[in-house]
């Protein structure tokens, strides 16, 4: 099935690119399986002895590349990856404002990273965003995920949560999150490490562990592919 809100030309497009190539299996962790962009490595971790998968996440975000290396680690425990970052436009505002911008922009940035690097196993496309809900401004992320065969596109969003009006004001005013974030808390680039959801738990879940559930949502398709999925 061709991923959500894809046209027909652009899913085919990707998995044209896809079948013309091998997927890399590096011996190294450290060795960049794949070249070109603004490049990412997270370390592989201890071997189970299966070939080395790779996993292309669309961010240098070390957050999102960490918390998609745990989510697959978590799910595939039989299986050895290696996750790389990669910067690709989200084709959506820096802050989205509804839940459809959000998975929209997710798609986005999985699409950006099949075409700029075909050749990798697995593609995860994650993106933060804001709603409104009975007055409150709810924070949440989408998450996407695509896989160098035919199998489905999954799909997973973590728990929604609403944000102090402190924080609420100044998202409505065109202020990103993370930014926001940073102004009201006193911080310095929380969005790269515990983030909004960390701040308001004191840490009890922190932005990797926020987006790591979500990642293991994505991946039900690839733990059950004898089901039919969309």
């Amino acid at each position: 099935m061709k991923p959500l809100d894809l046209t027909a030309s652009e899913y085919n497009a990707i998995r044209r690119s896809q079948q013309s190539h091998t997927p890399a299996r590096p011996n190294n962790a450290c060795q960049m399986p794949i070249t070109g962009g603004n490049i990412t490595p997270i370390p592989a971790g201890v071997s189970t002895g299966a070939p080395v998968k790779t996993i292309i996440v669309a961010s240098t975000n070390p957050v999102k590349i960490q918390s998609a290396l745990a989510g697959f680690r978590l799910m595939f425990p039989a299986e050895s990856f290696t996750a790389h970052g990669l910067s690709v436009p989200s084709g959506v505002s820096d802050q989205p404002m509804t839940d459809e911008e959000t998975l929209q922009g997710a798609i986005n940035r999985l699409t950006n990273a099949c075409q700029a690097h075909p050749a990798a196993h697995y593609w995860v496309g994650i993106e933060g965003g804001c709603e409104e809900k009975h007055g409150e401004l709810l924070a949440f992320a989408w998450v996407v995920i695509a896989a160098h065969d035919a199998s489905p596109t999954g799909k997973g969003r973590t728990g929604a949560f609403c944000l102090p009006q402190e924080v609420a004001e100044r998202v409505r005013q065109g202020i990103e999150l993370g930014i926001a974030d940073d102004q009201v808390f006193g911080r310095t680039n929380s969005k790269q490490s515990n983030g909004a959801v960390g701040l308001l738990t004191a840490d009890l879940i922190d932005r990797q562990r926020y987006y790591e559930h979500a990642v293991i949502l994505a991946l039900i398709p690839f733990k059950n592919p004898a089901l039919r999925w969309l």
